[in-house]
Parts: structure tokens; sequence; C-alpha cells
């Protein structure tokens, strides 16, 4: 952009004032005196220019509970969580820290399962579906309009 800095701060600073001055009016709407909703609307601002007020919110149900409490059931909290890390320590784990050797005596389990030869057919039936249905979503070829 060519343009300096300044014209652009000029420029923007001009838009941003019209613009708020087209704003301000809004929120000094004029009415029509002879409209016989004005004494209702009125009454209804009237009754509610003062709403909300402090005493229409709802106060706390009841204070906190004191410091000493509140110590004791973080000190319960913290027990049931060493004894849970006890408990997590006494478990006998699967594994024995050889990843590699527990892929290979799964992938071993699994190919010793026999697989069914519909199974074996599955993804051949599934490429061959998907084929046709690639077939029949090709557009047609255009008409010759010219006839």
């Amino acid at each position: 952009m060519n343009a300096p800095v300044r014209k652009i701060v000029i420029l923007s600073a001009a838009v941003l004032s019209g613009a708020l001055s087209g704003c301000v009016g809004a929120f000094d709407p004029e009415t029509d005196p002879t409209s016989p909703l004005v004494p209702r609307i009125q009454a209804l601002v009237d009754a509610n220019r003062e709403y909300p007020r402090w005493e229409d919110f709802p106060r706390n149900a009841a204070p906190p509970p004191p410091a000493a409490d509140m110590g004791q059931r973080v000190a319960a909290l913290q027990s049931t969580g060493s004894n849970l890390s006890d408990e997590v320590a006494r478990l006998e784990w699967l594994t024995d820290g050889d990843a590699e050797g527990f892929a290979r005596d799964v992938r071993a389990r699994v190919d010793a399962v026999p697989v069914a030869p519909v199974t074996q057919e599955t993804q051949a039936e599934i490429d061959a579906f998907a084929r046709r249905l690639r077939e029949r979503g090709r557009a047609p070829p255009p008409i010759d309009r010219r006839d």
C-alpha cells in the first residue's frame, strides 16, 4: 500500500467517528407522541427503570466451611490417594517390559487362528462393489442438441 500511515490513521478515525455518531442516535429514540401505545410503553419503562436491584439476586446459601474442616478433607483425600497408589503397586502386570516380544506373541496368536474363506473373499467383494458403484456414478455422455 502506497498511502502513508498518517493518511490511514486519519481515514480510519473519520470512519470510526462517523460510525459512533450514527450509533449515538440509536440510544435516544424518537417516539411518536400521538401513538396510542405511548402511555403503556412509558408505564412499562417507568415500572422497570430500577430493575435489576441487588436485592433480587440470590444470596449465597451457606458460608464456606472453616479452614480446619477443609484441612481434614485434604488430609483424607491424600490418604485415599496414597492407598490407591499402594494398590496399583501391588497389581501384577501382564507385560514384562518387552513391547516387541509382546507384539510378536499377539501376532502369532492372531495368525494361528484360521481365517474362513468367506472372510478372505470379503475384501475382494468390497472392492468389486466399490468399482461397480463408481461405474454407475459416471455421468452419461452429453446429448447432441444440434439435431
